[in-house]
């Protein structure tokens, strides 16, 4: 049976895949390639390793919500990703669902204590 610790980081992450691809999306409406990405959401207090965000970046990118292209920076080839047209307006939509979906669960939470 497993401890409360392994429960709660089993529940943690599931809780944080869905959390982590909106940070994502919301940073990529700049341009970004991984390595300032993954500082710009650390910065914002939102950690991913990088086993997790270039997988993530690909997967978002094949279903049309990234554009990405090559460019030489600093003598070296590095891949810029943006939202795509279709990216934004599903991070528009996404955003709301959020934003609906805490204060739904942040007005459940209030009786806790």
């Amino acid at each position: 049976m497993p401890t409360e610790i392994e429960i709660f980081e089993a529940l943690k992450l599931e809780l944080r895949r869905g959390s982590l691809i909106l940070a994502v999306l919301g940073h990529l409406r700049r341009e970004h390639y991984g390595y300032t990405l993954r500082k710009a959401l650390s910065d914002a207090g939102v950690e991913i390793d990088e086993g997790a965000l270039y997988p993530m970046l690909r997967r978002l990118e094949t279903q049309g919500l990234l554009t990405s292209e090559w460019r030489e920076e600093e003598k070296r080839n590095k891949r810029f990703y943006r939202l795509s047209d279709e990216g934004t307006r599903v991070l528009a939509r996404l955003a709301d669902e959020w934003r609906a979906l805490n204060a739904s669960v942040t007005d459940i939470l209030k009786g806790e204590s």
